[in-house]
């Protein structure tokens, strides 16, 4: 079938063209905005979940949905930034924000005040005002002007929902790959919205991250369990599955054979992102508007060879020879969560020694903890890549480490 009309939507963030199994989430941040914009408190939200399991398509839809209200979306995509950095995207974001509200000329006292506190917000990384040039405004003495970065988001995010309610609207940031934040800066957003909540002021966060991020959460703040809800997205189930395929090709007069769809769904696992890679690989391939089961099959070998020479490997080509080892280790124990203590082993090492590696592959994202002393890939079918990619365990030698001076053993 022609390629140009091929329906499935294989791109990091874009929204299938039928977005199925995530009703409760859309539903939830409904309630979400709905409640803030008559002037009750609701929970905030983070999305968990592996990679291509659709947090992202899930944040552009919240933020449509904000601007259909007539509110304020800010969105934000972390990627380690240091506090500096953390502070100047905010800053933009939040500019934006307020000259959205209403034109400079129409501003009313709090919205004043919330580009004077912006002033005080940026003046350690912009001192020549550049981030509120043509805002024509000095500084607010006194706010945000700590220098610490918790005690000066909260100044502005109290003013920034000032702001907004003066001007019957409201905030929703919208924060992608939440993990990445330092703690501090996880904190600061934490403490800042809770004092907003507090206020009873329209602004909320919605954010998505990696599996880990609820208990980063919780160590950021106690109550961040109270503040937050931490909805949980995985593999869609057989029905949604199906719909993810089916209904984009129906609307073109393409159906699948019911084998064909069942191959799919083996091939898949129901992860929404492989189901639009397999979709696209499928299209070009099936004739006369019927997919049936040769089609799909054929369609697996350019299906994974895209995947295995991009989604996966790019997550492979950022680990070091050690990283490399321990990862194909946890796949030659299977795709369920692993103990420290039994990858350890088979890597001739303990668990203390390999701590170090197993930490860095949980900052890089590449694993997460589900249980204490547990780590499992982020990324779905990474085990069976890492078999096919590295086909045997090679264990690095342990290197020995400096002798010091006077010392009679290395170790």
């Amino acid at each position: 079938m022609d390629p140009i009309t091929n329906p499935y939507t294989p791109n990091a963030g874009a929204r299938p063209d039928a977005l199925v199994g995530r009703d409760d989430q859309l539903t939830s941040f409904d309630v979400l905005l709905g409640r803030l914009r008559v002037g009750r408190t609701e929970q905030s939200m983070i999305i968990t979940g592996l990679r291509g399991v659709g947090k992202t398509v899930l944040l552009a839809d919240f933020s449509a949905k904000t601007t259909a209200a007539k509110w304020q979306a800010i969105e934000i995509e972390v990627s380690k930034l240091d506090d500096s950095d953390f502070r100047r995207r905010l800053a933009q974001g939040i500019r934006q924000a307020l000259l959205r509200m209403s034109p400079p000329e129409r501003w009313r006292d709090r919205a004043k005040k919330a580009i004077a506190v912006l002033r005080s917000f940026t003046i350690t990384i912009d001192p020549d005002g550049a981030l509120t040039a043509g805002l024509n405004t000095d500084a607010a003495r006194g706010e945000a002007d700590n220098g610490d970065l918790t005690m000066d988001l909260t100044d502005m995010l109290v003013a920034l929902g000032e702001a907004a309610k003066e001007e019957e609207t409201g905030v929703v940031f919208l924060v992608d790959e939440v993990q990445f934040l330092t703690q501090a800066q996880l904190e600061g957003l934490i403490t800042a919205l809770h004092k907003t909540v507090q206020k009873k002021l329209p602004i909320t966060m919605v954010a998505a991250g990696l599996p880990q991020i609820a208990e980063l959460a919780g160590e950021a703040k106690s109550y961040a369990e109270r503040l937050f809800k931490f909805p949980k997205i995985d593999h869609l189930g057989p029905d949604d599955a199906r719909r993810a395929l089916t209904e984009p090709a129906g609307d073109s007069g393409v159906r699948y054979d019911d084998d064909a769809l069942e191959l799919c769904l083996e091939v898949t696992d129901g992860y929404p992102y492989f189901l639009q890679e397999l979709g696209y690989a499928i299209w070009p391939i099936a004739r006369d508007n019927v997919i049936d089961r040769a089609s799909v099959e054929r369609a697996v070998v350019s299906y994974t060879e895209k995947l295995d020479g991009s989604f996966f490997r790019v997550r492979l080509d950022r680990a070091t020879e050690l990283e490399r080892a321990y990862m194909r280790a946890m796949a030659e124990l299977g795709p369920a969560m692993q103990s420290a203590g039994d990858v350890a082993r088979l890597l001739n090492r303990t668990s203390q020694q390999c701590a170090p590696t197993r930490s860095t592959l949980i900052q890089k994202g590449l694993l997460y903890t589900p249980e204490y002393g547990y780590a499992k890939f982020t990324v779905p079918h990474f085990d069976q890549f890492m078999r096919e990619a590295v086909p045997e365990l090679v264990v690095p030698e342990l290197r020995s480490r400096p002798r010091r001076s006077g010392a009679t053993t290395s170790s």
